[in-house]
């Protein structure tokens, strides 16, 4: 992008006219300036720059500052690393590798995942939800007491019978939605709780709430968004931690390879147990669980949380790893490591839409090099 194009960016963000697309330009000039200094901004740019980096990401002054523009340094934190906007990068592999910047190796380009799932019944059988229509009940479970239907946005819904007799207690009627690598799916339980299930991962519920608690098993990753009823309290099992709520939102993140449990309050209030622990979260604050340790908590972005949610992926000072690991499920490829990149952490993000290769062009910006072949990624510091 040429200072003509810049310039007339700043003037939409001014304006209030810059699209989304315009904005993801506008922050990966800042990014490129990050990684090559030669150039000094003029008083206008600061300005200017200061202004837009400052609203996208106003936590960032807390970014550690490496002699980049010593005269705006505030909004130079925003960019170290991986910035403070999209992984967005406009520029041709001829002119960037003229930069010594270091480009991922062609290769077959991996895409992206999408809305994949399995529901299995309570008798065993296994629905592949790609294969449904809108239009099809997709099952009906506990002696046509609950019809399972998909809604017109593929959401699987549970509509109880008003027949139904919801006072005895909870029996095997238990159904499991799961999602393999590169998938992702949305039901709605039968009390009108929304989960929203993250790739690689799996939700064990009853097909209808009866007794005095609402219990469910998570496997992964998921949001939800609990109904509200003072008479049961909704209860998430998963490796390491129990949660109850009454009515919140709030996102668990519970890989079994992963070291670490991690829940996330937005709203409302939630008790996390662990072995003889236990933590009241309030709303921005995430619980951390690992083996042998006692519950953490800490303020966190509750934004990088739930991103995957809402189709992107956003880094807050997370470390290399935890990003490639993200990434696997994601595109359902393979990361080896040569070298030690315990000291590579990233703040930023992308959205889950792009292919794979996009997004390991800005991660390269940061030295660290890719080499793919296949599905198998290779990281070199």
């Amino acid at each position: 992008m040429n200072e003509t194009e810049f310039l007339e960016l700043l003037k939409k963000y001014q304006n209030g006219t810059l699209s989304h697309e315009d904005k993801d330009k506008l922050d990966a000039w800042y990014l490129h300036k990050a990684s090559n200094s030669k150039r000094q901004l003029s008083e206008y740019e600061l300005a200017d720059s200061y202004e837009h980096l400052k609203s996208r990401l106003p936590l960032a002054q807390k970014t550690k500052v490496i002699n980049i523009w010593p005269r705006v340094a505030a909004a130079a934190s925003i960019i170290v690393l991986l910035g403070a906007g999209i992984f967005y990068f406009a520029k041709s592999e001829t002119a960037a590798k003229q930069e010594n910047i270091q480009i991922v190796e062609k290769a077959k380009e991996i895409a992206p995942g999408g809305n994949r799932g399995i529901l299995t019944l309570s008798n065993g059988k296994q629905i592949i939800l790609s294969d449904i229509s809108s239009k099809d009940i997709i099952a009906k479970e506990d002696q046509d007491e609950v019809t399972i239907k998909m809604d017109a946005n593929g959401v699987i819904t549970y509509v109880i019978n008003p027949d139904a007799d919801t006072s005895k207690e909870n029996g095997n009627s238990f159904n499991t939605l799961s999602t393999p690598t590169g998938g992702q799916y949305n039901i709605v339980l039968a009390d009108g709780t929304k989960v929203f299930l993250n790739a690689v991962s799996s939700i064990k519920y009853p097909t209808q709430f009866n007794g005095d608690q609402r219990v469910v098993v998570l496997e992964g990753e998921a949001y939800f968004e609990v109904a509200k009823d003072k008479s049961k309290p909704f209860i998430v099992k998963s490796d390491k931690q129990t949660i109850e709520v009454l009515g919140t939102h709030f996102n668990v993140h519970a890989y079994n390879n992963e070291a670490a449990v991690k829940t996330t309050l937005l709203e409302g209030s939630v008790a996390v147990s662990s072995k003889n622990q236990k933590a009241i979260l309030k709303p921005g604050q995430q619980s951390n669980i690992s083996d042998n340790a006692k519950i953490a908590i800490r303020e966190v972005d509750t934004e990088a949380a739930i991103a995957w949610k809402n189709g992107r992926f956003k880094f807050d000072n997370a470390d290399l790893k935890s990003v490639m690991k993200q990434l696997e499920r994601w595109y359902g490829i393979k990361v080896e490591y040569r070298g030690d990149v315990s000291d590579v952490r990233f703040n930023g993000g992308t959205f889950r839409n792009k292919n794979l290769s996009e997004v390991l062009k800005v991660l390269e910006l940061s030295n660290i090099k890719f080499k793919v072949e296949g599905k198998t990624i290779t990281v070199y510091p």
